[in-house]
C-alpha cells in the first residue's frame, strides 16, 4: 500500500454539509439559522449549562464531600499476594507492577494484613498496617519503609 492509495473506511467519511449556497440547495439565505437572534449571529449562542438567566442546575445542587489536596492515594495489597514470590525476594512496587498485581503506582504502596504469608521476603512499601508488620516478621521476613 502506498500513500496515494490510502482512503477512509467505507461509510466513515461523509461530505461536509455546505450551507448558504442558494435557495435551490434547501439551506440558503439564513443557512439554517432562522431569522436574526442570538443563535443567528457569528459566535452566537450561550455557554454550556446556561439556562437563560435562571439559576442553573449546577448552582442549585449542594456541594458534597471533601477532597483533601494534600492526601495520598496508595496502591493497596494484602500480605497473601507475597506468596507469589520466591523466598528471599525483595518485593517493592516495581516488582508488584511487573507481575501485574498492582496496576497503578499512585503515591506509593500500602500493605494490609489480610491473608497468610509463608515466604521469607523483604517488603519495601510506604505504609504497613500493624497486622501486616506482624505477619511478615513472623514468617521471617523484613519490612522497609520507603
Amino acid at each position: 500500500m502506498k500513500l496515494h492509495e490510502l482512503k477512509p473506511a467505507e461509510g466513515s467519511a461523509t461530505k461536509s454539509f455546505r450551507v448558504g449556497r442558494g435557495a435551490g440547495s434547501g439551506n440558503g439565505k439564513t443557512a439554517g439559522k432562522g431569522h436574526k437572534g442570538q443563535n443567528a449571529r457569528s459566535g452566537g449562542g450561550v455557554r454550556p449549562g446556561f439556562e437563560g438567566g435562571q439559576i442553573p442546575l449546577y448552582r442549585k445542587l449542594p456541594k458534597r464531600g471533601f477532597h483533601n489536596k494534600f492526601g495520598n492515594t496508595y496502591s493497596i495489597v494484602n500480605v497473601d499476594v507475597f506468596n507469589k514470590f520466591e523466598d528471599g525476594a525483595v518485593v517493592d512496587l516495581a516488582a508488584l507492577m511487573e507481575k501485574k498485581i498492582v496496576r497503578k503506582a499512585n503515591d506509593g504502596l500500602k500493605v494490609l494484613g489480610n491473608g497468610e504469608i509463608t515466604k521469607k521476603i523483604t517488603v519495601k512499601a510506604a505504609v504497613f498496617s500493624a497486622t501486616a508488620k506482624e505477619k511478615i516478621e513472623a514468617a521471617g521476613g523484613k519490612i522497609e519503609v520507603e
